[in-house]
């Protein structure tokens, strides 16, 4: 699908933006070396004049956007009205800036590689009426809890800008199996992807980023301990692979338990992945208030 030549006027969802970003969220299925192509042959003008990728745009900018062939945007499935009156029901926190969801054990985030509903889909089905809906982080399809979604481009900025300054405190409790080692409160240990088969995992390893997580004994039972876990920085499985690394592997962890363990899990009565995202603290991006916003265990975690 190719679209004619279109002039866009920056609002305050944009005021701030890097031009390539905004490009980005424009031109919905353009390689992002077309975008910086078009950007550097000077077919894209801000105020009529040249730019550059990293410019920042301003309220009342004008945006010219050249025409170029979009590829069309494979469509979400429909979702149910039982899964829109299940996230309407967890919703934890809403304003006109953003919603706080405690999300359901199983739903992912987003579609892709081959999910076609994820979390924020459905919200944007549940609000037809938003012409702004964003994660503002992830959180692992198997994984519960407290999730952020913003409403606003601004609130979106300011919310990432916690997490990439290490601001926003999330809390986790997780239970593994085995007894945790005493007096072990945290996990150094840098974390790197790799890919096993069509798998892609994690491990630690010398070559990886730097990763810290925190960790704290809640509640010890008869072959697992109750953990709650502090993320110091943001790593995918960086929770799953630091309690594997640090003295016990997640109940339930079907990527990287061994199936005597997983068989073990469910003889203990954990049939999921028992990590739940529990709190989230942060400054409110328009009050500038700190927040803190809490998600109930439920279900097979009300156990532990």
């Amino acid at each position: 699908m190719s679209q004619g030549v279109r002039f866009v006027t920056i609002n305050e969802d944009n005021d701030g933006q890097r031009l390539d970003n905004f490009l980005m969220s424009q031109l919905k299925g353009v390689p992002k070396s077309l975008v910086y192509r078009i950007i550097r042959k000077g077919e894209v003008r801000v105020n009529k004049k040249r730019c550059k990728q990293t410019d920042r745009l301003a309220i009342d900018d004008v945006v010219r956007i050249p025409p170029v062939r979009v590829s069309e945007p494979s469509a979400a499935a429909p979702a149910s009205e039982q899964l829109k009156q299940t996230l309407q029901a967890r919703i934890l926190y809403e304003d006109d800036v953003m919603i706080a969801v405690n999300k359901p054990h199983g739903l992912a985030v987003h579609g892709g590689s081959g999910v076609k509903l994820g979390l924020i889909e459905a919200l944007r089905q549940l609000y037809p009426q938003q012409k702004f809906l964003e994660l503002v982080h992830r959180l692992d399809r198997d994984t519960s809890g407290v999730i952020l979604v913003a409403k606003k481009r601004s609130a979106l900025k300011h919310l990432h800008d916690q997490l990439r300054g290490k601001t926003m405190r999330k809390i986790y409790h997780c239970v593994v199996l085995g007894r945790w080692p005493d007096g072990k409160s945290a996990v150094d240990a840098p974390l790197e992807r790799y890919q096993r088969g069509e798998e892609r995992l994690v491990r630690v390893s010398r070559a990886g980023k730097p990763s810290v997580t925190g960790y704290k004994v809640l509640k010890r039972g008869k072959g697992w301990t109750l953990m709650e876990a502090s993320p110091k920085t943001g790593r995918t499985h960086q929770i799953r692979v630091h309690c594997l690394y640090g003295g016990g592997v997640i109940a339930g962890d079907e990527k990287y338990c061994t199936p005597e363990e997983l068989a073990y899990s469910k003889s203990i009565g954990c049939d999921r992945l028992m990590l739940h995202a529990a709190q989230l603290t942060f400054q409110h991006p328009r009050t500038g208030k700190r927040l803190t916003l809490d998600a109930p265990k439920e279900g097979v975690m009300l156990n532990f």
